[in-house]
């Protein structure tokens, strides 16, 4: 195992993630952090294959043997491999992510497509905003880079992206100034409520959602204890939510709250955590993370977190 582990590669559909979970302690004293977290076992392979959105709650829900994952924020921006793009996601699963943040936008003639400026041109060859443009028009211009080269790439279709990562990823659909129903339609269309979430930045919304597809995964705040009442107030059931905690780590009691609806908690070290790890030359920040009571890092670096997952698990003999 440790011999694949080094090597990251893909079986088609049934590629063995680089994401490595932890077990919490099956006996603890009331001392104890609830959230600790410290055996390190591999995800089976086609554990993300979802055959119904039943298989994916489950698999969502947290539980003392839950996995802990990696998302790559806006599918892992790399040299070469453009924000938004196919070619970022692919380049990231080689190496561990499940979940793939990606934004979601709408052209001028209601084509739903990945961009997440209003404008086109921070992140392509394009000038202007996207509004402006019909989809046949997108195809003159080309993905930058996060050191602003050129690439080959195009802006590709959220029908585009659903279909590629079928079996592969579950996307986190962030819903950029576009009408929820569209993008519910259209994961609906294409039976993709198994590897979908969609993130909301309110309760409302979030009721929304759910109402409009009862088998979605949503992605809610769950900052603080309000959040939770709020949560529980909605009518949205426990099994059906990720909580993102924010771009700051919380307390131990807060994970535990949250743990004990069965709810994943994902931490956004994008920003200033990833910074912190730079800045302090220590990857292993990020294992701590996790064992602090983080399920999901939603990061900028992915590939750097899976490594230290990798490591993590090598040094356990797994």
């Amino acid at each position: 195992m440790s011999e694949f582990l080094a090597q990251p590669r893909i079986y088609g559909k049934y590629f063995l993630l680089l994401l490595l979970p932890f077990l919490l302690p099956a006996c603890r004293s009331e001392s104890t952090s609830a959230t600790t977290k410290t055996q390190i076992v591999p995800v089976a392979p086609g554990s993300f294959d979802f055959a119904t959105p039943a298989d994916q709650r489950d698999f969502l829900r947290w539980s003392p043997a839950a996995p802990v994952l990696i998302s790559a924020h806006r599918g892992g921006p790399y040299p070469g491999y453009p924000e938004n793009s196919i070619a970022a996601f692919e380049n990231a699963i080689q190496y561990g992510p499940l979940l793939i943040e990606c934004d979601v936008a709408m052209t001028k003639d209601s084509v739903l497509v990945l961009l997440h400026y209003k404008t086109l041109d921070r992140t392509s060859t394009g000038k202007g905003p996207l509004a402006r443009y019909r989809y046949r028009e997108l195809d003159a211009f080309r993905l930058v880079d996060e050191r602003g080269a050129v690439t080959d790439h195009r802006i590709p279709t959220l029908t585009e992206v659903l279909n590629w990562g079928r079996g592969k990823v579950i996307f986190t659909l962030d819903v950029k100034g576009v009408p929820l129903d569209l993008v519910i339609q259209k994961v609906q269309q294409l039976d993709a409520q198994a590897h979908a979430i969609i993130i909301t930045y309110n309760y409302r919304d979030a009721q929304t959602v759910h109402r409009l597809d009862p088998e979605l995964v949503i992605s809610v705040s769950g900052r603080h204890a309000e959040d939770l009442q709020r949560l529980r107030d909605s009518g949205i059931p426990s099994g059906n939510v990720m909580a993102f905690v924010g771009v700051a780590e919380r307390e131990p009691q807060h994970y535990r709250a949250l743990h004990g609806l069965g709810i994943r908690a994902t931490l956004g070290t994008l920003g200033n955590l990833d910074k912190r790890v730079v800045a302090r030359k220590k990857e292993g920040l990020y294992l701590e993370y996790y064992q602090r009571g983080a399920d999901v890092l939603a990061t900028d670096r992915p590939l750097e977190v899976a490594r230290v997952l990798r490591a993590a698990a090598s040094a356990a003999g797994q």
